[in-house]
């Protein structure tokens, strides 16, 4: 499933882009925003695959915004205006949708979208293969622990550093909690909050809105942004419930 986020400063644009969201099995929508600062904010905090960004915006342009994304996401160009083109492949759009937009043609290039996410996914589980661990500079001065990611509960990110919290350890190191995201394989990580990551393979029970784990009697919380997601990871598992 590829998250979407839509940034566009007509509603009547994002309405219509949602529309198509809901249309492809394959797109799950994150977010929208009329507000490009804000959706700076929102890819910070959220794992976000995909974003449909419009060009002509007032706060900055829908290419400036690339430049300050650095790659984080992949993005889908949706404008009226086709002379910018050129300027959105050169920094590396995925496609570029000219306004109206049909549905036949959002759904070419969320296709290529698609693609591009199942070829990444193909390198990182080969790359998984022989990459299962990393090392971390900790608060010791010249120190570094290697940090197994089968041994990995939880991640909590604490502003500029992040504790990497194991059932015997607690590491605390100058991190980003996206960059550790970014590293983690993803069938086994999954962001549960702003500030948590967790091990799926640890957790032993959901209580309302709170994540256990095996042998550790601390808890995670389950934030409201990442409720779907998070159960829609888990659906093929559960089993039982009402009639």
């Amino acid at each position: 499933m590829i998250s979407c986020l839509i940034v566009d400063d007509e509603q009547g644009a994002i309405d219509i882009l949602k529309t198509f969201i809901d249309k492809t099995p394959f797109l799950t929508l994150a977010g929208s925003t009329t507000n490009p600062i804000e959706a700076l904010s929102i890819v910070q905090d959220q794992a976000i695959d995909l974003i449909f960004l419009d060009i002509h915006m007032p706060q900055i342009s829908g290419l400036d915004f690339m430049r300050l994304l650095k790659g984080k996401s992949k993005v889908i160009l949706t404008t009226a205006y086709s002379e910018f083109a050129v300027e959105g492949f050169e920094l590396e759009a995925l496609d570029y949708l000219l306004k109206p937009i049909a549905f036949e043609r959002f759904l070419k290039a969320a296709q290529k979208a698609l693609n591009t996410s199942m070829d990444s996914t193909a390198r990182w589980q080969t790359a998984e293969k022989e990459d299962d661990y990393i090392f971390v500079k900790t608060e010791s001065k010249g120190k570094m622990t290697k940090v197994n990611f089968d041994e990995i509960v939880f991640v909590e990110g604490m502003k500029n550093y992040i504790s990497i919290n194991t059932a015997d350890d607690r590491i605390v190191t100058l991190l980003n909690i996206k960059d550790l995201e970014d590293r983690l394989p993803p069938k086994n990580f999954m962001r549960v909050h702003k500030s948590y990551i967790v091990s799926l393979n640890k957790i032993k029970a959901l209580d309302g809105n709170q994540i256990l784990f095996k042998d550790m009697k601390a808890y995670v919380p389950l934030g409201e942004t990442y409720r779907n997601a998070f159960f829609e990871a888990l659906q093929e598992k559960v089993m039982g419930g009402k009639k």
